[in-house]
């Protein structure tokens, strides 16, 4: 891989990451246009890679909500905070297991044509629209007094659990994670703008697990050589970083007060064009 092409999937994966379209889907893709012939397990370390970089970004953007989570649970100091950080943890579970008894099966899923991608962007259309419809459906849709659409009940401990099922299955190329996890937790009636920021806390802590596991592989170059070189991931990594943190905000914006079905079309439209090419 040459620094231009990693240039190119920093700056799709910056800007893919805080949509709910699959900013692994979408490095799948870029691989395949850009031509790049990477192995299944060099392909999975390089986006762990650039969704390291969009994880710290998204703490440098929410550093001032990030950081009193971080004080409540390292003093256990019970209260609303400590008990965020608990449900970030349970939904880190299901994901978790994935990783540690699943990984081989995942990989094999990287790196090998856009088949499978189109399938899971289909997918995930299909979840995103249902969730568009069924939120603003006035049968089951509650009015408050100034007018505007209930946005939903509190995360629980339970619903944590569910949306970390959900995040557990997106970690398939096609399948968005934020789409997923923020239509799971609207879908069991959620506050959509509570999901967003949920949404983006939660990853946190499986990105930079899977990393540390990863750190010496992705690093180390085998006596026979790699696709990978360390001046592009350097690269990537630090375009991911630069358009993440730009995005970021914006994004969230657009997840809380934008409509979801137009991601359903766009996610529709790419997964027919993946599967028929």
């Amino acid at each position: 891989m040459d620094t231009i092409n990693a240039l190119i999937m920093g700056i799709i994966q910056g800007l893919s990451e805080y949509l709910p379209i699959s900013s692994s889907g979408h490095l799948e893709i870029c691989r395949q246009i850009l031509g790049l012939d990477l192995p299944g397990d060099e392909a999975l370390q390089f986006s762990i890679l650039l969704h390291v970089a969009t994880v710290l970004s998204t703490i440098v953007v929410l550093w001032r909500e990030f950081m009193p989570l971080c004080k409540a649970f390292f003093t256990f100091k019970r209260g609303p905070e400590f008990d965020y950080v608990i449900k970030i943890l349970i939904s880190c579970i299901p994901v978790g297991i994935v990783g540690v008894c699943f990984k081989d099966f995942v990989e094999q899923f990287f790196g090998n044509g856009l088949f499978t991608v189109g399938i899971c962007l289909c997918v995930t259309a299909a979840l995103l629209a249902f969730t568009y419809f069924y939120r603003t459906d006035p049968k089951t849709a509650v009015r408050k007094a100034d007018g505007t659409l209930s946005q939903g009940r509190d995360i629980t401990y339970i619903d944590a659990l569910i949306i970390g099922c959900a995040q557990a299955v997106a970690v398939l190329p096609g399948l968005s994670r934020s789409g997923s996890t923020i239509a799971t937790g609207i879908l069991i009636g959620d506050k959509r703008s509570e999901m967003a920021r949920f949404s983006f806390f939660m990853v946190i802590i499986p990105i930079l697990g899977e990393a540390l596991l990863d750190a010496k592989k992705m690093f180390e170059v085998p006596a026979g050589g790699t696709e990978l070189g360390l001046t592009p991931m350097i690269v990537g990594f630090l375009a991911a970083f630069a358009v993440g943190c730009l995005a970021c905000k914006w994004m969230i914006n657009i997840v809380k007060k934008g409509k979801l079905v137009w991601f359903a079309a766009y996610c529709l439209v790419a997964g027919i064009i993946c599967m028929i090419f």
